[in-house]
C-alpha cells in the first residue's frame, strides 16, 4: 500500500503506477456528474464545453444554492452539502467518459463491473472508493463551484469544483485488473464453502 497526492490533471503513468489498497488524495480540480449528465452526454449527443481529459469525476448531484455571481462564487452556486452516490448504475458510461472526454479517475460509492474494469486496463484509469456517509465531511474539502455546464439538469448537472486536500481516497479498481469488491467476493464465498463444508452441507 502506497500513498499518492495529484494536482490534476494526472497522466496515463500516474494510473498505471496505482495498485489496490493504494491511498490518493486530490488537489485543486473535480467534476461532479451523474445519471442525467450522462445520460444527455452519451445517449442524447450533448457535448460539454468543460474539459475533461486527464482529470476525475465523482458520483454526485450536489445540494447547492443559487447566489449571486461573485469572486467566491464565480458559477452563482455555493456548495450546501456534496456528497457521493451509488456507482453501479452508471457502468456503462465508464468506457465513454475515458475514449471520449479523457476522464482517468472516478470516484464512488459501491463500485463498477466487469466493463469498467475491462476499460481501466485498456485505457488506463482507476476507481477509487469513497465511504458511505461522509457528505458533511467532502463538503469541507470542496472549496468553490468554480463552473458549472449543463445547468438545466440540476442537480445533475456537470459541476467544475476547486479542491483542496480531497481524500484520502482508496484505489479499489487498479488499471492492472485488479479490484477490491472481486476479493471481498471471492473470500466471502470461500468462507461460505468451508463453514458449510465443516457442517456437512453441500453448497
Amino acid at each position: 500500500m502506497a500513498d499518492h497526492e495529484f494536482t490534476m490533471p494526472v497522466t496515463e503513468d500516474d494510473i498505471r503506477k496505482l495498485k489496490i489498497g493504494d491511498h490518493v488524495v486530490l488537489q485543486d480540480t473535480l467534476f461532479g456528474i451523474r445519471d442525467a449528465t450522462q445520460i444527455h452526454m452519451f445517449d442524447k449527443g450533448r457535448e460539454t464545453r468543460l474539459d475533461l481529459d486527464g482529470h476525475a469525476v465523482i458520483h454526485t448531484a450536489p445540494n447547492v444554492k443559487k447566489v449571486p455571481v461573485s469572486n467566491s462564487c464565480p458559477a452563482g452556486y455555493q456548495s450546501i452539502c456534496i456528497g457521493t452516490t451509488t456507482s453501479a448504475r452508471m457502468e456503462r458510461f465508464t468506457r465513454p467518459l475515458m475514449e471520449r472526454n479523457g476522464v482517468r479517475m472516478i470516484i464512488g460509492k459501491g463500485g463498477l463491473g466487469e466493463n469498467s474494469a475491462q476499460a481501466f486496463q485498456d485505457l488506463g484509469g482507476v476507481y477509487l472508493a469513497i465511504i458511505g456517509g461522509t457528505a458533511a465531511l467532502e463538503t469541507t474539502w470542496i472549496k468553490q463551484i468554480v463552473d458549472v455546464d449543463m445547468d438545466d439538469l440540476n442537480p445533475e448537472s456537470l459541476w467544475h469544483f476547486r479542491i483542496k486536500d480531497f481524500g484520502p481516497l482508496l484505489v479499489a479498481m487498479d488499471a492492472h485488473g485488479g479490484s477490491l469488491y472481486d476479493a471481498v467476493r471471492t473470500g466471502a464465498q470461500n468462507k461460505r464453502a468451508a463453514a458449510l463444508a465443516h457442517m456437512g452441507i453441500e453448497g
